[in-house]
């Protein structure tokens, strides 16, 4: 009897299980599924390949050549592998100048920006809608304006002839003769976090205003009621709440400041004539374009992109570190 069940369960196909077309039907539906977003998203996803990725590994080759204008004329390849790499890591100025300048100006800007668009974000948030309007549109006039249009206001601000900045402290009695602000380099760089600052700082606050905007006016009041003053309740109630907000600007922000350049290039002496206020970005655009060693400058951006990509990473590690304890 069990023999005859078997010879049955056998011939349908039926072991005790689900049919075998079945089985091979519902894991299809599943590959199916787990497939389809990939699907979806692979004709954007081969786009921005096409546009971001591409060029990188053509940046990467570039850097393990010789590449001058004699290459661009012949169409020839020169490797050497990572002699450029090896030349960068041995020239004094990458650490003496480089990346001190490009590590230091990208903290203390990267914290002034936050800083003051938080405090402006706070400001905003305690006004009604419509001084928040206002206000909202006015930062946004210094976010919309280009970084060149902005760079030379700047440089006119601080020029050693006839700048505002040297008239105002000569007239007060505070200067006898004009000071250059361009040639210390750490004067330079104030001016240039100056217009950085000025320029990043409405995207940080229209960016935590929004957020703002979405903290438990309950919690605050009960902290007030408590006796909390603001700077307790903004580190007990409100970073905490916006912690991925801050997260976002961070990222964004360093981002931005570590790969800087038109605001340092167009400043006078930032062209690479003054060198001691040179950055990884300008000094690979100099090198590149202004002597001629293309494959020198795409080693120095590499360099940079591994930079970013590596205190991205860290970052971002960190943060969800802190989000699983």
């Amino acid at each position: 009897m069990s023999s005859l069940l078997e010879r049955e369960a056998t011939a349908t196909g039926t072991t005790g299980g689900r049919p075998p077309q079945r089985r091979r039907r519902q894991s299809r539906a599943q590959l199916i599924v787990r497939t389809r977003p990939w699907l979806l998203l692979a004709p954007a996803l081969i786009l921005l390949g096409g546009l971001l990725i591409w060029p990188l590994v053509r940046v990467f080759l570039f850097s393990l050549q010789d590449y001058g204008l004699r290459e661009i004329v012949t169409g020839e390849s020169n490797y050497i592998g990572f002699g450029n790499y090896a030349e960068i890591f041995a020239n004094p100025l990458l650490w003496t100048v480089v990346l001190p300048n490009t590590i230091g100006f990208a903290v203390v800007s990267v914290s002034a920006t936050v800083i003051f668009g938080t405090l402006v974000a706070m400001l905003m948030a305690s006004l009604g809608s419509v001084w928040r309007t206002i206000v909202g549109s006015a930062i946004m006039v210094a976010w919309a304006m280009p970084a060149v249009t902005g760079t030379y206001v700047w440089i006119w601000i601080f020029d050693a002839d006839q700048g505002l900045v040297n008239e105002t402290l000569k007239n007060l009695g505070l200067m006898n003769e004009s000071f250059n602000w361009f040639t210390n380099p750490f004067t330079f760089y104030a001016i240039v976090a100056l217009n950085i600052v000025h320029h990043g700082f409405p995207f940080v606050a229209i960016t935590v205003l929004a957020g703002l905007l979405g903290v438990s006016k309950e919690m605050i009041e009960a902290a007030e009621m408590d006796g909390a003053g603001p700077i307790r309740r903004f580190f007990a109630i409100i970073f905490p709440t916006l912690k991925p907000v801050f997260s976002v600007v961070i990222i964004l922000s360093t981002i931005w400041d570590f790969k800087v350049f038109a605001q340092i290039y167009l400043m006078p002496g930032g062209a690479g004539s003054n060198r001691e206020v040179l950055n990884l970005g300008v000094w690979s655009y100099v090198e590149s374009f202004g002597q001629n060693r293309y494959g020198f400058g795409a080693a120095i951006a590499v360099l940079l992109t591994v930079l970013l990509l590596v205190i991205t990473a860290i970052y971002v590690r960190t943060l969800f570190k802190e989000e699983k304890e």
